[in-house]
């Protein structure tokens, strides 16, 4: 889908929604911010956090953590809620695992979250080079947590086993937004279909753990929001992520509102009454905000869990 045919799709608003003071980020400055660059240019490695304009990047990046992006810049599909650009995408770079691998070395993170760009153009959606990224990493004996965020593999029910061979500590893929909204949000995808590959996690390996996240702000229901909840549950996923939309262009679906900070709260405290180990629920919140952190809690709730079973 071209970026006018995506636009086609949205209803214009007569006047953008301005955003609250909440949502307000300041820009990136630091010095540690543009050593994270530079170590980026030099690898040449992508990162969401600048392809997906992600407002926390300044926070991220001066304190040396990054979101990389395999598998090239170029999607092969175009959601609505997505700055990725789409088109066809250029030919796997073999030298990626080894370059990422290095720049893991060089930052000495503690964890690191590899996401990738949708390639349905590929017969595993690109699932070896996944696994070849994480073997890479373990290879330099570096005790980095690995958190991987997988497109949805649709029509590859095979590649799921293969990223979950390579172990990854965190299997997250996000379901994004409630199943009324994925024709025009995510046309591209099925709501089942994503429940389907993390509750496949879980079973192929149960020691993994589960993640996936939402926006909200797109038109949702409260009461769609808690079923969502629900489904992630019974598909055994540990930690769910609740974070406000914001409009990348003018070409992307609108903020149908910003949800308020007491909401996200409301919101938090729900999913733990549902079971989730980990909960991070709030306008910044994105998939991998705090992931490192997060990741700790994560594995703390559950050891408490189990001692208290």
């Amino acid at each position: 889908m071209a970026m006018s045919e995506r636009h086609s799709l949205q209803k214009t608003p007569e006047k953008k929604l301005a955003k609250p003071d909440w949502i307000r980020v300041k820009a990136p400055q630091s010095q540690g911010f543009m050593d994270t660059q530079a170590l980026m240019r030099k690898q040449k490695l992508n990162t969401v956090c600048e392809e997906a304009a992600c407002p926390n990047i300044g926070e991220c990046w001066s304190k040396g953590h990054a979101t990389v992006m395999i598998l090239g810049d170029t999607c092969t599909r175009a959601c609505a809620f997505c700055n990725i650009k789409t088109g066809v995408p250029n030919k796997v770079d073999e030298d990626e695992p080894v370059n990422l691998a290095s720049a893991i070395a060089t930052l000495g993170l503690n964890h690191v979250v590899i996401t990738s760009v949708d390639r349905d153009d590929l017969e595993d959606g690109g699932a070896a080079h996944f696994a070849e990224c994480i073997e890479r990493i373990r290879q330099t004996g570096a005790s980095t947590t690995i958190e991987v965020l997988t497109p949805d593999f649709l029509r590859k029910e095979s590649s799921i086993a293969i990223v979950v061979k390579a172990r990854p500590d965190v299997y997250n893929h996000n379901i994004e937004t409630v199943p009324r909204l994925y024709q025009s949000i995510r046309p591209g995808a099925r709501y089942f279909n994503s429940l389907h590959l993390l509750k496949t996690v879980k079973e192929l390996d149960p020691s993994i753990f589960t993640k996936s996240g939402l926006m909200v702000g797109l038109g949702e229901t409260k009461e769609e929001v808690l079923q969502v909840m629900d489904d992630l549950r019974a598909a055994e996923v540990d930690f769910i992520t609740i974070g406000q939309y914001l409009q990348p262009t003018p070409a992307h679906a609108p903020v149908d509102r910003f949800v308020t900070p007491e909401e996200f709260r409301y919101y938090e405290r729900v999913a733990y009454t549902k079971g989730f180990l980990m909960v991070a629920s709030s306008p910044l919140t994105r998939s991998s905000y705090h992931a490192d952190a997060d990741f700790a809690r994560m594995r703390a709730a559950r050891e408490k869990r189990l001692r208290e079973a």
